[in-house]
């Protein structure tokens, strides 16, 4: 978003047909060159849009928004309303949203609270419809979040992750790199990098080699991968245990550390391997959460 030309909204709707005049736009915000906001659509005070961008009919942008270039934000997408915490107070805070990216029909992404007054997603990333990303959030690039995904406050998404339609994600959670959550999943501890998960509570089922052959991934690094999350996952070893392990007896590389890097930086712990021991803790785990 950086050197980016912009004009006053009502310059520019004198300039320009590109921009409807029954759409209801603040006078102060700031819109991009070749940007094009259709009928009905609200774009309130301290607003900026940057080039190219499309704003569809009947999608409102609240204030303290900040929209990339050559974005698509489809009918219904409410973005950065206050967001939905009883804490929030009415202090100043912002949506962040990068460059390429898409926001489908009734996506709703609330700005951010004073934890960390803002919200942010990444470039190329996809939100489709009914997808919902709360306060403080955090979402990388080229992220996917399918159809009725449910974010909580303060959750993040790394670069790369899918997350399958109508999944649900607990407050604080992270999920790294390169993952895969499975439909219909419920994520109450972070997913670490490289991984598939699925169920409720979702659990470790394998690492993503889809995802990483498609993104060019070598056989060599998804096989360190791979003997990487052995360890963790297959071995009779508790996580720091394995941490300790492969610290000590693996050679180093990057997917090694980006991997203990999510892991000891983890503050509710990394998702299990199924067994009904772990399934029953999570969900005691749940409970004691509200």
């Amino acid at each position: 978003m950086n050197n980016i030309l912009y004009f006053s909204a009502t310059y520019y709707k004198r300039m320009s047909h590109q921009i409807s005049t029954k759409a209801e736009i603040h006078p102060d915000a700031i819109i991009g060159k070749n940007v094009v906001i259709e009928s009905f659509a609200k774009i309130d005070r301290n607003v900026a849009i940057g080039d190219g961008t499309w704003v569809a009919s009947n999608a409102i942008i609240y204030e303290g928004a900040k929209i990339g270039t050559n974005c698509k934000i489809f009918p219904g997408a409410v973005i950065s309303a206050i967001p939905q915490d009883l804490k929030f107070k009415g202090e100043a805070s912002f949506v962040e949203i990068g460059d390429n990216t898409v926001i489908r029909e009734s996506a709703t992404i609330n700005r951010g609270t004073a934890a960390k007054s803002i919200t942010k997603i990444g470039n190329n990333s996809l939100l489709m419809a009914y997808s919902h990303v709360a306060h403080d959030c955090i979402i990388g690039d080229f992220c996917i979040l399918a159809n009725g995904v449910q974010v909580a406050g303060e959750v993040e998404i790394d670069d790369w992750s899918i997350i399958g339609g109508m999944s649900t994600i607990h407050q604080f959670c992270r999920i790294g790199k390169h993952t895969m959550i499975s439909g219909m999943s419920g994520v109450l501890s972070d997913v670490p990098p490289f991984v598939k998960a699925a169920g409720i509570p979702v659990v470790y089922q394998g690492i993503n080699y889809v995802g990483l052959k498609r993104r060019e991934f070598s056989k060599e690094e998804i096989d360190n991968i791979h003997n990487l999350y052995r360890v963790i996952y297959q071995e009779k070893y508790n996580t720091s245990q394995a941490v300790e392990y492969i610290e000590n007896s693996l050679e180093d590389s990057p997917q090694k550390t980006e991997i203990l890097t999510f892991i000891k930086s983890s503050k509710r712990g990394i998702i299990k391997r199924f067994n009904q021991k772990s399934l029953d803790k999570y969900n005691n785990h749940a409970e004691e959460d509200y």
